[in-house]
């Protein structure tokens, strides 16, 4: 039997287009989005904008208030190993029904998503890498068809310094190697080692930026 297709609402596809530009780097922390750039942009009405922009106030990729409007969230360190933690317990699982499920197709089209991550480091266009590599483990992730998990890995990716850890030096490079070795896991349909690399790309960047601050207070 063939999976339900899934219709995105418009209010969906505004909210994961402004998803995908925070992590991105696309719109910047402390940055404020304006209902009416957002809908010309999108060439959509204010209505699917503002409930896109309260949804992701409720993931906390923003903050509201009646005066501003709506900022792109600041990032809170303090915060993050715990976020680390949860990534790997959520992620890892979802990493497992992926595999699981997906077909040739799917494999194909992840292997499309991560060239194109790929190609734009190689053509010095972090921005565009960024939103790729955001595309890449978001599809990824949906194959597993457990729609409740990602939501909240949704909300997790929200308080993740994304746009601080692509930013060191060589971590897109070592990023693409690790995406990889989640692919030969997949076209293997070996779960464990799917698992494992999941768990080691998310430690790797978490590390890598933990070591970076470290140096920096040291210096």
């Amino acid at each position: 039997m063939n999976a339900p297709v899934h219709f995105r609402t418009k209010e969906e596809q505004v909210a994961d287009y402004l998803r995908e530009g925070i992590i991105a780097g696309r719109f910047p922390r402390g940055a404020r989005l304006k209902q009416q750039e957002i809908a010309t942009l999108l060439q959509t009405s204010i209505t699917p904008v503002r409930e896109a922009l309260k949804l992701l106030e409720a993931e906390g990729y923003v903050t509201g208030d009646s005066y501003r409007g709506a900022t792109v969230a600041p990032f809170d360190i303090d915060a993050s190993r715990e976020t680390l933690n949860l990534r790997i317990l959520l992620e890892t699982q979802l990493v497992r029904g992926a595999v699981e499920q997906a077909t040739s197709a799917d494999i194909e089209e992840l292997r499309v998503l991560a060239g194109e991550f790929a190609q734009a480091f190689a053509a010095g266009d972090n921005e565009t890498a960024r939103a790729a590599n955001y595309r890449f483990h978001h599809r990824m992730f949906e194959i597993a068809r457990m729609p409740q998990t990602l939501h909240f890995v949704q909300i997790l990716w929200a308080r993740y310094p994304f746009d601080l850890i692509n930013r060191l030096k060589g971590r897109v490079v070592r990023a693409a190697d690790e995406h990889e070795a989640l692919l030969q896991a997949f076209i293997s349909s070996d779960v464990a080692a799917a698992m494992l690399a999941t768990r080691q790309h998310i430690e790797s960047g978490w590390l890598e930026l933990r070591d970076h601050v470290q140096g920096g207070a040291a210096a």
